[in-house]
C-alpha cells in the first residue's frame, strides 16, 4: 500500500465563503443546501449548530445565525490557491474534492526528515500563503488518509485496517449503499470489510464493490485496473480564449460528454481525471481530481467547470492586483485557448448485475446522455426528477431538482406537525379553492381554540361568483381533523397559520382540505 497525505480544511465551505464574499468566520455561520446545514462555523456549533440540522431548528438554537446557501463553484474557486501553495512544497496533487487534496507521503517526509514534520511544514505554509486552517492525515490509501485528517492522526504503516475497523459506515459518503447496509445491519466499515469480495460484487455492483476496498483499506488497486488506451482523451481548441465562467462551463459540459461516451464504448469508467489548459500567454497549467468511486458525465463536467472557474478566478485577481501581460506566471495565467481532458485512472465499467435499489447498464447511460443533451439545447431547469424532502404539507415535501444537479438527503425523521401517512395520491399545482359548508348550510370555520364551528356536510368548488349559486354540492360523508400549522411565528411577514382537514365524499372520493386566512381549498386528492 502507498502512504498518502491528505491536506483538508476544516468546515471548507464556511471558510470558502469567508475567502470569495468577506464573511467573518468567527461570527456564527452556517451553510446550507436542501435546506439543511452541510458546514457551520466554530462559533455557530457553541450555539448548538451541527450539520444536517434544518435551517428553522439551527435559527432557533441560535437567532443570530448568518445562513448562506451552498455553492460548489465557489469552494473549487477558493480552494485553487490551497492547492497552489501545497504544489509548491510538494508535487503531485490531486484534488479529492473542494477542501481537500491528496500527494504521496514519500517525497514529502523524506524531504522534511519526516510524516509529522512534513504536514507540520505543509500546514504552516498554507496558514502564511492563503491564510486557511488545515490538518494533515497520513495513512495506508487516501480514503483513510481523509478521515485521519480529520482528527490530525498520522496512521502507522499497516495499522489502516484497524483504524477503519470502527468507524461509523456513513463515512463511505454513498447515501444510497449506507441506508441498505444499515437495513442489513451492517453499521462500521470493520463490518462491511468482512463481507465477501465477490459477493459484494455480484449483488450491488461495480460502486459498491470499490466501496468495500476502501472499507478494507484497499483502495490503491482498484478492481480490474487498466492504464487507459492513448486515444481516450479528448480535446479542443477555442477561437475565442475563454475568460468568462458560463463560456468555460459550456465548454466542460460539452467535453465531458465526449470523454465519459469515448470510455463507455471501450467498457471503462474514469476514477481520476486529468485537466490540461494552455492560457493565452502561453502558461501551461494541469490538475488531478480523484474521487473514490465511478465519474459520470455530470460529475466529469462539474470538476472540470470548478477547475476552470478557479484558474479564471485566479487570472481576474492577478489583472485586479495589477500583474503586467508579459510575466506569464501562475499568479496571471490569462485566459484559455486550449483545454484537453485525460482519464488518468480507469476501470472496467461493464454488465453488472442489476442492483437492488435500481437499474444500471447501457440504457441508464444512455438516457443520462440524451438528457444532458436536452439540458444542452434548453437550459439546465428544462429537465427536472422529484425529490422527496422534509415538509409539513404534501406540496412542500416533493422539490424539482434539474437532471444532474446534487439531490437533496430525504427527511431522517417526521418533521412537527407533518400529515400522517398515507399521503395524497396527486398534489395540485394551484390548490382549487372551495367552500365548505355545516348540516346547518352555514360557512364551516374554526376557532382560535381549534374548535369546528359545526360538522363538515358538505363542499362546492368553487368558481366565478355569477356561477357559485348554479355549483354543484358534494355531500361529506366522513371528515377527521383539524391539524393545525403555526409557521415562521416570529417573522410577521412570513407568518402561516393553518389547519387541514381529510374529508370523504359520497362519490368515493378523499380529499385533503386546507383552511388559511378563511379561505378553504382543496390541496391534495386520496385514491
Amino acid at each position: 500500500m502507498t502512504r498518502m497525505m491528505v491536506v483538508w480544511c476544516p468546515d471548507w465551505p464556511v471558510a470558502a465563503a469567508g475567502l470569495i464574499e468577506g464573511v467573518s468566520v468567527h461570527e456564527p455561520v452556517a451553510v446550507l443546501a436542501a435546506n439543511r446545514v452541510v458546514a457551520c462555523s466554530p462559533a455557530a456549533r457553541v450555539e448548538g449548530v451541527r450539520r444536517g440540522l434544518r435551517k428553522r431548528e439551527a435559527q432557533s438554537r441560535c437567532p443570530r445565525l448568518v445562513v448562506l446557501e451552498h455553492d460548489e463553484a465557489r469552494d473549487a474557486r477558493a480552494f485553487e490557491p490551497v492547492v497552489a501553495a501545497v504544489e509548491e512544497l510538494a508535487p503531485g496533487v490531486e484534488v479529492v474534492r473542494p477542501g481537500a487534496c491528496a500527494l504521496a507521503a514519500r517525497g514529502p517526509s523524506r524531504y522534511f526528515g519526516s510524516e509529522a514534520a512534513a504536514a507540520e511544514r505543509i500546514v504552516e505554509h498554507i496558514a502564511q500563503a492563503c491564510v486557511v486552517e488545515a490538518q494533515i492525515g497520513v495513512a495506508d490509501g487516501v480514503f483513510a488518509a481523509g478521515l485521519a485528517a480529520r482528527t490530525g492522526r498520522l496512521v502507522e504503516p499497516g495499522g489502516t485496517p484497524a483504524f477503519l475497523d470502527g468507524i461509523d459506515i456513513a463515512a463511505l459518503d454513498r447515501p444510497e449503499l449506507v441506508d441498505l447496509l444499515r437495513r442489513l445491519g451492517v453499521g462500521t466499515l470493520g463490518g462491511f470489510a468482512a463481507l465477501p469480495a465477490a459477493d459484494v460484487l455480484g449483488r450491488f455492483g461495480l460502486d459498491a464493490a470499490l466501496a468495500h476496498r476502501l472499507a478494507a483499506g484497499r483502495d490503491e488497486r482498484p478492481l480490474a485496473a487498466r492504464r487507459p488506451p492513448p486515444d481516450l482523451d479528448v480535446g479542443q481548441t477555442f477561437d475565442e480564449p475563454l475568460d468568462r465562467v458560463d463560456a468555460a462551463a459550456f465548454a466542460a459540459r460539452q467535453l465531458a460528454e465526449r470523454l465519459h461516451e469515448r470510455l463507455a464504448g471501450h467498457g471503462l469508467a474514469c476514477t481520476r481525471l486529468g485537466i490540461a489548459a494552455v492560457t493565452e500567454h502561453g502558461a501551461e497549467l494541469y490538475r488531478t481530481w480523484r474521487h473514490d468511486g465511478l465519474l459520470t458525465a455530470a460529475g466529469i463536467a462539474d470538476r472540470v467547470r470548478w477547475q476552470l472557474d478557479g484558474w479564471l478566478a485566479r487570472n481576474r485577481a492577478a489583472c485586479r492586483s495589477g500583474y503586467q501581460p508579459a510575466l506569464v506566471s501562475e499568479r496571471r495565467p490569462g485566459a484559455i485557448v486550449r483545454l484537453r481532458l485525460y482519464p488518468d485512472g480507469v476501470v472496467e465499467y461493464a454488465g453488472f448485475q442489476l442492483r437492488l435499489w435500481g437499474d444500471a447498464g447501457e440504457e441508464r447511460d444512455r438516457a443520462h446522455r440524451a438528457l444532458t443533451r436536452v439540458q444542452g439545447m434548453l437550459g439546465p431547469d428544462a429537465v427536472v426528477t422529484a425529490a422527496l424532502v422534509g415538509g409539513r404539507d404534501p406540496g412542500d415535501r416533493i422539490r424539482l431538482v434539474p437532471w444532474g444537479d446534487e439531490r437533496p438527503e430525504p427527511a431522517r425523521e417526521p418533521w412537527p406537525g407533518q400529515l400522517h401517512e398515507p399521503a395524497p395520491a396527486s398534489v395540485p399545482r394551484e390548490p382549487l379553492p372551495v367552500d365548505v359548508f355545516d348540516e346547518t348550510g352555514a360557512p364551516l370555520g374554526v376557532t382560535a381554540r381549534l374548535a369546528v364551528t359545526g360538522t363538515p356536510a358538505g363542499l362546492v368548488f368553487a368558481g366565478p361568483p355569477g356561477r357559485r349559486a348554479a355549483a354543484v354540492v358534494e355531500q361529506i360523508t366522513g371528515w377527521a381533523g383539524p391539524w393545525p400549522v403555526d409557521e415562521r411565528w416570529w417573522a410577521p411577514d412570513e407568518v402561516s397559520r393553518r389547519v387541514r382537514f381529510q374529508v370523504c365524499l359520497a362519490d368515493g372520493r378523499a380529499l385533503l382540505l386546507t383552511l388559511e386566512s378563511g379561505l378553504w381549498s382543496a390541496t391534495g386528492v386520496y385514491d
